[in-house]
């Protein structure tokens, strides 16, 4: 019997179904079900990833998915509405694919990896009130974006949904086409990054000592940002000047020449302390985000850190997302930042499409502008990533273009974390992993708050046979940015180094959450397999095998004989638990 935990928590439901499938299905059965399993996997599942989100079920032409965030959700609901809408360009009327798309905040059971019970029914409730095209939010949800989301949302009053006991008040979101909508911004052919503004803290405590506090976490903060290269920010003697004073974000923005301000206030009560922080599009006066921290004043600079560290590591990832959003409405000619933004997009996709496609856009970048170091730096890591996945290339051929790029982009700026992390992903599909180890340590160094790094770091820590060391900096490194969007990659990483010191309870865990991360990836599915081989779990990681097979059966084939570790030891434990079982063939 499966003991699998049922519980309760409260989620961000979203479902989704087509409209008029089976109507589609009776006109041209073959056609409707290979494009519906096209746009599952290129634009419902792809987009997943950089929004934090799972799909836990899918019903023929319906999906179920769970977010932690409602902005997340929200927003992925418009992108995958968007990229209906450009997907259906061209297409005849009988052949148009649309969604209905519900979202809702409730208590769930969880059974296992499936969700039910309320917020799941009104959820499903809500998509079918949707008007096709659009998105249905239950009030509990418009509460939590309101303000902080680019769309504008109708109020269609209390509605009775059917089974559910109460009636629901609905907003409804119906997004246009991006060509629709006109860009703020007319790039040139050099585009470049906006700046950020960080002001100084505001010190709520009603006590003129925490100054001190508030001001020194303001300077480590710009401090802590300027080690990211792609958003550049305001120096601390501009940004002062405003200390103190009332003054609009717009108005700082125009003064200082930048797009974004960060801002915030520190309130102490006794030995409790809260910090806000927001960042603002000082364009629109949107906030793209936002967060509340929570502490004992225990130790006010290991706090001061840990809030510092908090918020270096989220806001660009943040900015960098908000600008992809941003650039892809924009038509006509394109400048280097919204190649490089169009890159990331994909960049993030773990297939060989969407590995290519990123490529050809930081080609584009570096193309406009041959001194962006990021882009070069991106540039190398595709070639690292087509190796990594398996695409159909020369590998020597590509590595040395990897080469090339990751070392154009350390001579354009030697204290690039980025580039020393692209360089330091060539060398490990080089199979050196010593150099892999050095290049992942220096990009550590310059910037702690690159959590791509800090991972990479810890995981070739453990590929050196520093495993303990490794599986530490890995746990540290996964509490940086909680939407980081390969944050599933590490997860497996770390479910292969506690394998291999036979921690398989642990190690299960971890492959557990990267599996309910992307479950649609193979790899995912296979590194959950080794653990739940090493704990008898065979009809689990049966199923897991045969699911990875089904997907990528090359894939499957190469991780067969996986050798990640230089010590064949090692490479034979890894595997023996999957091989007792007659689950992959003996070497």
């Amino acid at each position: 019997m499966d003991e699998r935990e049922v519980g309760r928590r409260v989620a961000v439901i979203l479902a989704a179904d087509v409209v008029g499938y089976s109507r589609m299905m009776r006109a041209d059965e073959t056609w409707t079900h290979r494009t519906w399993q096209e746009i599952l996997a290129t634009i419902i599942t792809a987009k997943l990833g950089t929004a934090g989100g799972r799909i836990f079920k899918t019903i023929g032409d319906g999906v179920l998915a769970e977010f932690s965030s409602a902005i997340n959700a929200v927003q992925y609901a418009i992108d995958v509405q968007q990229a209906l809408l450009a997907f259906n360009r061209g297409v005849s009327p009988e052949r148009v694919f649309q969604l209905r798309i519900g979202i809702n905040l409730g208590d769930v059971i969880i059974e296992g990896d499936d969700l039910l019970g309320d917020g799941v029914n009104v959820a499903a409730r809500l998509e079918g009130a949707a008007e096709p095209g659009a998105i249905a939010i239950a009030d509990t949800v418009h509460r939590m974006v309101q303000g902080k989301i680019s769309a504008d949302c109708e109020d269609r009053g209390e509605i009775a949904l059917k089974n559910i006991a109460e009636p629901v008040r609905i907003y409804q979101i119906k997004p246009s086409a991006p060509s629709e909508k006109r860009s703020q911004d007319a790039p040139s052919g050099k585009s470049r990054p906006p700046a950020v503004a960080v002001l100084p803290f505001s010190n709520m405590s009603g006590d003129p000592e925490q100054e001190y506090f508030s001001d020194g976490l303001t300077e480590d903060i710009i401090t802590a940002l300027s080690h990211w290269r792609s958003i550049p920010v305001i120096a601390r003697n501009s940004s002062f000047t405003y200390k103190g004073k009332s003054v609009r974000v717009q108005t700082v923005a125009e003064e200082l020449g930048v797009r974004y301000v960060l801002e915030g206030s520190v309130r102490k009560a006794g030995n409790r302390l809260r910090i806000t922080a927001q960042l603002i599009d000082a364009d629109t006066a949107h906030h793209v985000w936002a967060q509340k921290f929570d502490s004992l004043l225990d130790d006010v600079f290991d706090l001061q850190d840990q809030i510092t560290n908090q918020i270096a590591a989220t806001i660009v990832p943040e900015l960098e997302q908000f600008e992809n959003r941003r650039s892809s409405r924009r038509t006509g000619n394109l400048g280097a930042w919204d190649y490089y933004l169009r890159g990331l997009q994909t960049f993030y996709d773990e297939t060989c499409a969407g590995t290519a496609a990123a490529q050809k856009h930081f080609l584009a970048a570096v193309e406009a502008d041959p001194e962006f170091s990021d882009a070069w730096a991106r540039l190398g890591w595709t070639y690292a990533k087509q190796v990594m996945h398996g695409c159909p290339v020369g590998r020597d051929e590509t590595l040395g273009k990897g080469f090339e790029a990751a070392r154009k982009a350390i001579s354009l700026d030697a204290s690039s974390a980025l580039a020393h992390m692209s360089l330091g992903t060539v060398h490990i599909w080089s199979n050196d992993m010593r150099l892999g180890l050095a290049e992942a340590q220096r990009a550590v160094e310059l910037n702690p708050n690159f959590a791509h790094a800090a991972m990479a770091y810890g995981n070739r820590l453990d590929l050196n046979g520093h495993t303990e060391q490794g599986i530490k900096q890995m746990e540290q490194a996964l509490t940086l940015n909680p939407r980081d969007p390969i944050r599933w990659r590490y997860m497996a990483y770390l479910s292969r180094a506690y394998v291999s010191i036979n921690d398989y309870q642990q190690a299960a865990e971890w492959g557990r959450q990267a599996v309910l991360l992307r479950p649609d990836l193979p790899e995912a599915l296979f590194r959950y397999a080794v653990c739940l081989a090493h704990l008898d779990r065979v009809e689990e990681a049966g199923e897991l095998i045969r699911q990875c097979a089904e997907l990528d059966a090359a894939y499957f084939a190469r991780m067969s004989d996986w050798k990640p570790y230089e010590d064949e030891a090692r490479n034979r434990h890894i595997l023996s638990g999957l091989r007792r079982h007659g689950l992959i063939p003996s070497p």
